[in-house]
């Protein structure tokens, strides 16, 4: 496992404080405030850690105010129900002594029935790719400084996108991309750190989504943009240490927010979690 991986989960591994209660250091990774997904995963780990034979098929979050990254969270677990399949708990992640998001998940035993997916597009596999770091380092002569560090920020998520987009001159093209993405190391068996590890990475690049057929990035600086909620469905077990194709539409802006999902696929085609988000997207 290499050293960033190591990094990360280190980042995920949270201090129990009590029975319910948990903090988690945060990363500066170049964004303006904390990264989403890292609050979305840590309050995705709290609440797994007060749940014991069933794992996580659902989580419905807000983010209701910005994260400082130089402080860490605090999580509060409700454990709301115990069921005999299902069990739900509420998380709310505080800073300074205010929530700053909130958190419904569902968990539940293991059990067959009914299958179908939808179907995973043909494209280009993540060999014949470039990924985001290289992407970046092209463009960083006409970058501007001050997203320099972001680009150049070592990501312990690997993506490789399908069709790359120009980070400064995009042309507007339709709602629809396509990214591979791995953690790039090797995990530990553990259904429970995959999920966490995927909440993690789903919010990468699913608002930006967005922005396509407008023609704009956010590495341009022309826009305000910032995540509102975050919804995911876990359907089947996965290996995020393996490729999984993270396939996004946005079929709607307006009114300052733009919605957009996504379908995650393993290599052979298996659909192993869908996800939605709506975000607040304003041009400067």
């Amino acid at each position: 496992m290499n050293n960033i991986v190591q990094d990360l989960l280190k980042h995920l591994t949270l201090e129990r404080l009590d029975e319910n209660r948990f903090r988690g250091e945060s990363r500066d990774i170049g964004s303006p405030h904390v990264y989403g997904g890292q609050v979305l995963a840590q309050a995705l780990s709290a609440a797994s850690q007060t749940v014991t034979g069933r794992d996580a098929h659902s989580l419905h979050a807000y983010f209701l105010r910005p994260g400082d990254k130089q402080t860490p969270v605090v999580y509060e677990v409700d454990r709301i129900r115990d069921g005999n399949s299902y069990a739900t708990r509420r998380v709310v992640a505080i800073q300074y002594g205010k929530p700053i998001f909130n958190m419904s998940a569902s968990f539940k035993i293991g059990e067959g029935g009914l299958e179908h997916q939808t179907q995973m597009p043909e494209v280009p596999g993540p060999e014949e790719l470039l990924n985001m770091t290289e992407l970046g380092k092209e463009a960083l002569a006409d970058i501007p400084d001050k997203l320099d560090r972001f680009l150049q920020w070592q990501r312990p998520v690997e993506l490789r996108p399908v069709q790359p987009t120009d980070l400064l001159h995009p042309e507007p093209r339709p709602p629809f991309q396509a990214i591979w993405m791995r953690i790039d190391g090797d995990l530990p068996d553990d259904p429970a750190l995959h999920r966490v590890l995927l909440a993690y990475s789903s919010d990468y690049s699913l608002l930006g989504t967005a922005l396509l057929p407008h023609g704009l990035t956010f590495t341009q600086g022309k826009i305000r943009a910032a995540s509102l909620d975050h919804a995911m469905w876990f359907h089947r077990d996965f290996c995020i240490d393996d490729w999984l194709l993270y396939v996004m539409e946005s079929p709607n802006a307006a009114h300052g927010r733009g919605f957009s999902r996504g379908n995650l696929f393993t290599r052979a085609g298996t659909l192993v979690a869908s996800v939605a988000q709506e975000g607040m997207i304003r041009k400067l």
